[in-house]
């Protein structure tokens, strides 16, 4: 797509180019009504004037975007995005490239971001995170040819560089653990639906379930904060069939889980097993400990800028498998009780 210029603007509002300069740089010679009417034309297509000379020259805003569609409240105590941006700012800090973040409300919002900065050549290339199955952002971002790289996969990312890690493995590892200490049933509190990696690891333990014939083993969907995690888990453990153990698709929802499940009187690991995703410093301040699924996330973000910038100037836009999640055993987890 071509970017869009002052004769884009003319041509729409059926008038001059000089009078679209008249109208975006306020001055006289335009009457409020076609005023209104080229700015809100100009608006509409991404035409920023201030951009205009940084468009002609070519030149580069040494600059990279990164959207969040959650709610910002939620950013500072989610600690897999904030040892992500730690590692992309490592990154990006030593190539002298500035990090544009942008929290956003739903998906339409963050494509229109994605539009507005490339209109106004913001920034020179675009992180995408929480990729969604058929994800509206991925064929926005080809046609407009900026470049980007999604932190997610495999699949659904089109022809957009992407990297990711396989999910089920460790799903696999974690539930197959849990089994091997005479666990049966089985209950995972899961991400926000539609996402792409909460996909797979439904899928995967869906699939497990079924080959080791763990009939009782269910899937409860949350939205990773704390509140939704301990309604789910309060929901689960009231159950006449409760589980013995649970996996929980973040650090935030296990820690709740954790205080519900000791609010209710059950002792955790005696009554009930525990395994946390993302290993943060969470994991570890409470007690007991909790078992978890890790991997280092700041060299996650620092892979990902890397591999940005080796596109934005130029290189092939591919796929790439980061380092897997393995299991950290703790006294969140032991033997199933014997009444199970």
């Amino acid at each position: 797509m071509k970017r869009p210029t002052i004769a884009d603007i003319a041509r729409r509002a059926g008038v001059s180019k000089g009078a679209v300069s008249y109208a975006l740089n306020g001055q006289p010679g335009v009457s409020a009504a076609t005023r209104q009417r080229i700015i809100a034309i100009a608006e509409e297509i991404g035409f920023n004037p201030n951009s205009a000379a940084r468009a002609l020259s070519g030149a580069t805003s040494n600059a990279v975007g990164l959207t969040l569609c959650r709610p910002a409240r939620t950013l500072g105590i989610e600690p897999f995005f904030m040892e992500l941006i730690s590692g992309v700012e490592a990154e990006l800090s030593a190539r002298s490239y500035a990090l544009t973040l942008q929290v956003v409300a739903d998906p339409d919002a963050e494509i229109a971001v994605f539009r507005r900065w490339w209109g106004e050549r913001r920034v020179d290339g675009v992180l995408v995170c929480d990729l969604r199955v058929d994800d509206r952002r991925v064929p926005v971002l080809e046609q407009l040819q900026l470049p980007a790289m999604v932190i997610g996969g495999p699949g659904h990312t089109g022809a957009l560089a992407n990297l990711w890690v396989d999910d089920a493995a460790a799903l696999v590892e974690a539930v197959e653990y849990l089994v091997a200490l005479g666990h049966r049933r089985i209950a995972r509190v899961g991400g926000l639906p539609g996402l792409l990696h909460t996909e797979i690891r439904t899928r995967a333990f869906t699939d497990l379930r079924d080959r080791l014939g763990l009939s009782q083993a269910v899937t409860v969907p949350s939205d990773y904060t704390g509140e939704e995690g301990g309604r789910a888990t309060r929901r689960l453990l009231s159950s006449p069939d409760r589980p013995t153990a649970i996996l929980y698709d973040n650090d935030v929802m296990a820690v709740a889980g954790l205080a519900v499940a000791q609010e209710m009187g059950l002792a955790v690991p005696a009554d009930l097993s525990i395994v946390a995703w993302d290993d943060s410093a969470l994991c570890r301040l409470v007690h007991p400990a909790l078992t978890a699924l890790g991997r280092d996330i700041p060299a996650y973000g620092t892979h990902a800028a890397r591999r940005l910038l080796a596109v934005i100037a130029g290189g092939p836009a591919d796929g790439f498998q980061d380092q897997n999640a393995h299991l950290t055993p703790r006294g969140s987890t032991g033997p199933a009780p014997r009444d199970s």
